[in-house]
Protein backbone atom coordinates (compact mmCIF):
# COMPACT_ATOMS: atom_id res chain seq x y z
CA UNK A 1 0.00 0.00 0.00
CA UNK A 2 3.28 2.79 0.92
CA UNK A 3 4.49 2.38 -2.78
CA UNK A 4 0.75 2.62 -4.51
CA UNK A 5 0.24 5.90 -1.92
CA UNK A 6 3.55 7.19 -3.11
CA UNK A 7 2.46 7.20 -6.47
CA UNK A 8 -0.93 8.73 -5.80
CA UNK A 9 1.36 11.51 -4.10
CA UNK A 10 3.59 11.65 -7.62
CA UNK A 11 0.41 12.27 -9.52
CA UNK A 12 -0.79 14.68 -7.52
CA UNK A 13 2.78 16.66 -7.45
CA UNK A 14 3.03 15.98 -11.16
CA UNK A 15 -0.32 17.29 -11.69
CA UNK A 16 0.58 20.70 -9.59
CA UNK A 17 3.75 21.02 -12.11
CA UNK A 18 1.52 20.75 -14.67
CA UNK A 19 -0.27 23.84 -13.64
CA UNK A 20 2.49 25.75 -13.09
CA UNK A 21 3.70 25.12 -16.12
CA UNK A 22 0.67 27.08 -17.75
CA UNK A 23 -0.20 29.27 -15.19
CA UNK A 24 2.96 29.70 -12.27
CA UNK A 25 1.93 32.69 -10.14
CA UNK A 26 -1.26 30.68 -9.78
CA UNK A 27 -2.96 28.92 -6.94
CA UNK A 28 -5.00 25.77 -7.85
CA UNK A 29 -8.03 25.22 -6.50
CA UNK A 30 -9.15 21.38 -5.06
CA UNK A 31 -11.74 21.80 -7.22
CA UNK A 32 -9.75 22.38 -10.63
CA UNK A 33 -6.77 19.46 -9.10
CA UNK A 34 -9.90 16.61 -8.12
CA UNK A 35 -10.96 17.69 -11.98
CA UNK A 36 -7.60 17.23 -13.59
CA UNK A 37 -6.79 14.11 -11.99
CA UNK A 38 -10.74 13.02 -12.21
CA UNK A 39 -10.99 12.33 -8.02
CA UNK A 40 -13.56 13.53 -5.90
CA UNK A 41 -12.91 16.94 -4.46
CA UNK A 42 -13.38 15.57 -0.90
CA UNK A 43 -10.22 12.83 -1.76
CA UNK A 44 -8.39 15.97 -3.55
CA UNK A 45 -8.58 18.16 -0.12
CA UNK A 46 -7.45 14.99 2.12
CA UNK A 47 -3.95 14.50 -0.27
CA UNK A 48 -3.42 18.66 -0.90
CA UNK A 49 -3.28 18.58 3.16
CA UNK A 50 -1.33 15.54 3.28
CA UNK A 51 1.37 16.91 0.69
CA UNK A 52 1.19 20.11 2.43
CA UNK A 53 1.82 18.49 5.79
CA UNK A 54 4.95 17.53 4.35
CA UNK A 55 6.33 20.31 3.25
CA UNK A 56 5.62 19.87 -0.32
CA UNK A 57 2.56 22.12 -1.04
CA UNK A 58 1.79 25.39 0.42
CA UNK A 59 -2.16 25.22 1.30
CA UNK A 60 -4.44 28.14 1.93
CA UNK A 61 -7.58 27.01 2.38
CA UNK A 62 -10.15 28.40 0.03
CA UNK A 63 -8.07 30.08 -1.73
CA UNK A 64 -5.55 26.64 -3.07
CA UNK A 65 -2.48 25.36 -3.26
CA UNK A 66 1.38 26.04 -4.94
CA UNK A 67 4.05 24.24 -4.90
CA UNK A 68 7.06 24.86 -2.34
CA UNK A 69 10.18 24.27 -4.00
CA UNK A 70 10.54 21.02 -2.42
CA UNK A 71 7.79 19.95 -3.83
CA UNK A 72 8.60 21.96 -7.51
CA UNK A 73 11.89 19.72 -7.65
CA UNK A 74 9.67 16.27 -7.09
CA UNK A 75 6.70 17.49 -9.28
CA UNK A 76 9.23 18.36 -12.26
CA UNK A 77 11.20 15.30 -12.33
CA UNK A 78 8.09 13.14 -12.55
CA UNK A 79 6.73 15.43 -15.48
CA UNK A 80 10.00 14.49 -17.16
CA UNK A 81 10.07 11.33 -16.56
CA UNK A 82 6.41 11.15 -17.73
CA UNK A 83 7.35 12.57 -21.52
CA UNK A 84 10.98 11.33 -21.74
CA UNK A 85 8.56 7.36 -21.40
CA UNK A 86 5.92 8.89 -24.11
CA UNK A 87 9.02 9.60 -26.32
CA UNK A 88 10.55 6.14 -25.48
CA UNK A 89 7.23 4.79 -26.72
CA UNK A 90 6.55 6.97 -29.69
CA UNK A 91 10.20 5.82 -30.82
CA UNK A 92 8.78 2.26 -30.32
CA UNK A 93 6.32 2.16 -32.66
CA UNK A 94 3.90 1.74 -29.48
CA UNK A 95 0.00 1.31 -30.92
CA UNK A 96 -1.54 0.90 -27.33
CA UNK A 97 -2.59 4.50 -24.72
CA UNK A 98 0.85 6.55 -24.88
CA UNK A 99 -0.02 8.82 -22.47
CA UNK A 100 -1.74 5.69 -19.77
CA UNK A 101 1.17 3.86 -20.32
CA UNK A 102 3.40 6.34 -19.51
CA UNK A 103 2.03 7.17 -16.48
CA UNK A 104 2.33 3.78 -15.43
CA UNK A 105 6.32 3.73 -16.68
CA UNK A 106 7.19 6.92 -14.82
CA UNK A 107 6.74 5.35 -11.40
CA UNK A 108 9.13 2.49 -12.73
CA UNK A 109 12.00 4.88 -13.66
CA UNK A 110 14.48 5.82 -10.98
CA UNK A 111 17.98 7.92 -11.75
CA UNK A 112 20.01 5.38 -13.29
CA UNK A 113 17.21 4.98 -15.70
CA UNK A 114 16.41 8.29 -16.49
CA UNK A 115 20.09 8.81 -17.42
CA UNK A 116 20.03 6.08 -19.60
CA UNK A 117 16.51 6.98 -21.64
CA UNK A 118 17.88 10.52 -21.54
CA UNK A 119 21.14 8.84 -23.79
CA UNK A 120 19.02 6.37 -25.25
CA UNK A 121 16.71 8.95 -26.58
CA UNK A 122 19.42 11.70 -27.62
CA UNK A 123 17.96 14.29 -24.81
CA UNK A 124 14.71 14.84 -26.19
CA UNK A 125 13.82 18.63 -26.20
CA UNK A 126 9.80 18.05 -27.19
CA UNK A 127 7.49 15.18 -25.93
CA UNK A 128 5.63 13.99 -29.24
CA UNK A 129 2.90 16.60 -28.19
CA UNK A 130 5.49 18.99 -28.73
CA UNK A 131 5.40 20.04 -25.27
CA UNK A 132 8.52 20.64 -23.27
CA UNK A 133 10.07 17.96 -21.47
CA UNK A 134 11.28 19.56 -18.52
CA UNK A 135 15.37 19.84 -17.25
CA UNK A 136 16.93 17.42 -15.30
CA UNK A 137 18.16 17.75 -12.27
CA UNK A 138 21.65 18.94 -11.62
CA UNK A 139 22.51 15.62 -10.26
CA UNK A 140 21.14 13.76 -13.65
CA UNK A 141 22.73 16.47 -16.01
CA UNK A 142 25.57 16.00 -14.42
CA UNK A 143 25.53 12.08 -15.24
CA UNK A 144 24.47 12.41 -18.66
CA UNK A 145 27.40 15.10 -19.39
CA UNK A 146 30.36 12.87 -17.99
CA UNK A 147 29.48 9.66 -20.02
CA UNK A 148 31.88 8.78 -22.44
CA UNK A 149 29.30 7.80 -25.29
CA UNK A 150 25.96 9.36 -26.51
CA UNK A 151 23.04 7.86 -27.84
CA UNK A 152 21.68 10.71 -30.72
CA UNK A 153 19.03 10.11 -33.59
CA UNK A 154 20.78 10.03 -36.62
CA UNK A 155 18.77 13.40 -37.85
CA UNK A 156 20.57 15.13 -35.10
CA UNK A 157 24.21 13.73 -36.09
CA UNK A 158 26.07 16.92 -36.91
CA UNK A 159 27.34 17.13 -41.04
CA UNK A 160 31.14 15.53 -40.34
CA UNK A 161 30.35 13.09 -37.34
CA UNK A 162 30.62 9.72 -37.49
CA UNK A 163 28.04 7.49 -35.10
CA UNK A 164 28.03 3.62 -34.95
CA UNK A 165 24.02 2.32 -35.74
CA UNK A 166 23.07 1.24 -32.64
CA UNK A 167 19.07 0.69 -32.62
CA UNK A 168 16.56 1.05 -35.47
CA UNK A 169 13.12 1.28 -34.62
CA UNK A 170 10.99 0.46 -37.78
CA UNK A 171 8.03 -1.33 -39.33
CA UNK A 172 8.97 -4.17 -41.75
CA UNK A 173 8.43 -1.48 -44.87
CA UNK A 174 11.24 0.69 -43.28
CA UNK A 175 13.30 -2.11 -42.20
CA UNK A 176 13.13 -3.24 -45.99
CA UNK A 177 14.32 -0.19 -47.43
CA UNK A 178 17.22 0.14 -44.80
CA UNK A 179 18.42 -3.44 -46.01
CA UNK A 180 18.24 -2.75 -49.17
CA UNK A 181 21.01 0.44 -48.40
CA UNK A 182 22.99 -1.68 -46.69
CA UNK A 183 22.25 0.35 -43.23
CA UNK A 184 22.70 -2.65 -40.34
CA UNK A 185 23.40 -2.54 -36.97
CA UNK A 186 27.05 -2.26 -36.11
CA UNK A 187 27.34 -0.07 -39.56
CA UNK A 188 29.41 3.64 -39.26
CA UNK A 189 27.20 6.12 -40.29
CA UNK A 190 28.75 9.98 -41.18
CA UNK A 191 26.57 12.70 -41.63
CA UNK A 192 27.45 14.32 -45.62
CA UNK A 193 26.51 17.78 -47.06
CA UNK A 194 23.59 15.68 -49.13
CA UNK A 195 23.07 12.79 -46.60
CA UNK A 196 24.66 9.96 -45.06
CA UNK A 197 27.59 7.90 -45.83
CA UNK A 198 26.80 4.25 -44.54
CA UNK A 199 30.57 2.31 -43.91
CA UNK A 200 31.94 5.06 -46.12
CA UNK A 201 31.51 3.43 -49.35
CA UNK A 202 27.81 3.68 -50.43
CA UNK A 203 25.41 7.39 -49.50
CA UNK A 204 21.91 7.82 -49.02
CA UNK A 205 19.49 10.32 -47.75
CA UNK A 206 16.72 9.78 -45.45
CA UNK A 207 13.89 11.57 -44.69
CA UNK A 208 13.78 13.55 -41.26
CA UNK A 209 11.78 10.99 -40.09
CA UNK A 210 13.17 7.83 -40.86
CA UNK A 211 16.47 9.13 -39.45
CA UNK A 212 14.63 10.44 -36.53
CA UNK A 213 13.99 6.08 -36.16
CA UNK A 214 17.57 5.90 -36.15
CA UNK A 215 20.30 5.57 -33.01
CA UNK A 216 23.82 6.04 -33.49
CA UNK A 217 26.54 6.17 -30.63
CA UNK A 218 28.90 8.96 -30.55
CA UNK A 219 32.23 8.35 -28.67
CA UNK A 220 33.51 11.44 -26.45
CA UNK A 221 36.70 12.38 -26.77
CA UNK A 222 38.06 11.91 -22.81
CA UNK A 223 40.60 14.67 -21.16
Amino acid sequence: MNGHFREFEDEYLEMMYEFFEKQPSQRVRNGDLASALRVSPASATEMVQRLAAKGLIDYVPYKGALLTDEGMIHGQKMKRRHRLAEVFLESLSFQGNTHATACRLEHAIDDDLEVALSLLLGQPQLDPSGRDIPQASSEISSRIRSSQTQLISLERLEKGTTGTLEAMFLDDEEAHFMSQHGVLIGAQMTRTSSGYSIAGMSEANFSSDLASKLLVRISRATD
